[in-house]
Formats: C-alpha cells, sequence, structure tokens
C-alpha cells in the first residue's frame, strides 16, 4: 500500500507500481517466514504460524522462494535505482535480525543499540517501499526523499509501538501473544528503559529472567507492573508518537490530496493502535 500510494502521490500511473508493490510484500512475507522460525513463533496473527503448521524446513524454503521471486520482480520494473533501493534494504533487514540476535540476553544492551536495530529490522522496508514507489515517477529529489523520510519514521514507530504491545493486554486483541520477547529475552525499548531505572532490589530478577532465562510463569505479570511502575511503557509510546510526527512532517513537501491525508492519518493510527 506505501509503494501504490507513494507512486500514485508522485503522479504515476503505469502498471509497473503493482510489480513493485507485490515485490514488496514478497519481501515482507519471506522476512515474517523467517523471523517465526529464528523466534520459534506459533502464532502469526492470531493464526498458527508457518512453521507451527508445516515444520521450519517448508517455512525457510518458501521463504527463500519469496525473496527470489522478489528479485524476479524487481528487474522487471526495468529500473536501476529501484533495484537497487530493495536489494540493500534486503540486505539491511537482514542485517538488523542478526544484530537482534547478538543483543537478546544481554541487560548491557543500550538505547544507542536498540536504535541501530529497528531502522535495520523494520524501517529499511517501510523506507524502501516508499521511495522506490515515487522512484517510478521521475519525481525531484525532494519528493523521493520526504518519502523515504516518511517511511523511515512510520517504521521506527510501528516498531516502539510493537514492542511496548507485547507488555500489554491490547497485544491479545491484535491476535498476538502477549510477553513473547520476554521470554525470547529481547532487549527492546520498554525492557531497556525499566532495567536502567530499576530499583537495586529489582535488578536481580532482570537478571535472572533475561541474562540467565530462568523464568516462571508469574515472571511475566512482574515483568510488565516493573515496567509500569518505571514509565518505560509511557516513554515508549511517547517516542513512538515523536517519530509519527516527523513522519507527517516529511509530506510536507507533497501537495495536498487524499492521498496524502491518508498516509498522514496511517501515522497518527499506528501509535493509535495501542489504545
Amino acid at each position: 500500500l506505501l509503494t501504490l500510494a507513494s507512486a500514485q502521490m508522485c503522479g504515476y500511473r503505469g502498471e509497473r507500481a503493482a510489480s513493485l508493490a507485490a515485490c514488496v510484500e514478497f519481501i515482507h512475507t519471506a522476512t515474517l517466514l523467517h523471523d517465526d522460525v529464528v523466534d520459534e513463533s506459533a502464532l502469526r496473527r492470531g493464526g498458527a504460524s508457518a512453521n507451527a503448521v508445516w515444520g521450519n524446513k517448508a517455512s525457510v524454503l518458501v521463504g527463500d522462494f519469496l525473496f527470489s521471486r522478489a528479485f524476479q520482480l524487481m528487474v522487471e520494473t526495468d529500473n536501476l535505482a529501484v533495484l537497487d533501493i530493495l536489494a540493500g534494504a534486503s540486505a539491511i533487514i537482514a542485517e538488523g535480525e542478526v544484530m537482534q540476535l547478538k543483543s537478546s540476553n544481554n541487560l548491557a544492551v543500550g538505547e544507542d543499540h536498540y536504535l541501530k536495530v529497528v531502522p535495520a529490522k523494520t524501517a529499511a522496508l517501510f523506507a524502501a517501499a516508499a521511495e522506490s514507489g515515487a522512484l517510478l515517477s521521475g519525481q525531484s529529489e525532494d519528493f523521493v526523499s520526504g518519502l523515504r523520510s516518511y517511511g523511515e519514521n512510520l517504521g521506527i514507530a510501528f516498531q516502539l509501538v510493537d514492542d511496548a504491545l507485547d507488555y500489554s493486554g491490547r497485544q491479545a486483541l491484535m491476535g498476538k501473544t502477549v510477553g513473547d520477547d520476554f521470554r525470547e529475552a529481547k532487549m527492546t525499548l520498554p525492557l531497556i528503559l525499566a532495567y536502567a531505572r530499576a530499583r537495586e532490589e529489582d535488578k536481580p530478577f532482570w537478571k535472572r529472567v533475561i541474562e540467565t532465562g530462568n523464568q516462571t510463569e508469574r515472571d511475566l505479570d512482574r515483568a510488565i507492573t516493573l515496567i509500569e511502575q518505571t514509565g518505560a511503557m509511557q516513554e515508549t509510546m511517547q517516542r513512538a508518537r515523536a517519530y509519527a510526527d516527523i513522519a507527517k512532517a516529511s509530506l510536507k513537501v507533497m501537495p495536498e490530496s487524499d492521498i496524502k491525508h491518508a498516509l498522514a492519518d496511517i501515522a497518527d493510527f499506528c501509535v493509535e493502535r495501542a489504545y
């Protein structure tokens, strides 16, 4: 949708936008298939994940096929700039996943590292989707860079909200399991902030559940309580709102249109879905 919207807003009316949008969706789906294998996730959007139904081997191979098909579609656009952007985004996404994997079970991970992982593993595809759609139209650099900025900041806001929702009852309403990040000992912003602000008597708890991975059924409830007490959840959401506002501001170079307003509404919804 981002790809189609950016292409249309920049005046492109050809057929290549649909192929490009399909390419972006194939990359996205491939990363989800691979992520669920890496994270050993049993659920995806409220239903059984592919790896839970068909196993890890099939999920990895189908993900590989979708990546390959995406590159075929990229070539069909006959636009080297688009190929460069999406190929680069695919590499950055993989790098982001490795960076996140290395940071698991590590309470020493701080905000700086986290804010390198999020643009790589999530925002890179948002940015590439918006930028590549704009490039089809041959618009000015201001247009293209504005849409890239929109996509990147929307992606960061989206991931911040996603990470906050993992410690919220709202997660269950969205078809996801509460506490997946906690059980996988992922160092997301709510946890990073909560640990940085933790009382001395609470730090042994965090070290046990995150560094050693020794968790009981009641530990998630305590983690949620500590995160809320430190204000980590509220600050995570405030930062998500700030990135969403930057995304909206990036659209100022665009002329007024229904699509422009829709993209601004998407940035607002990205944050508001948490409430």
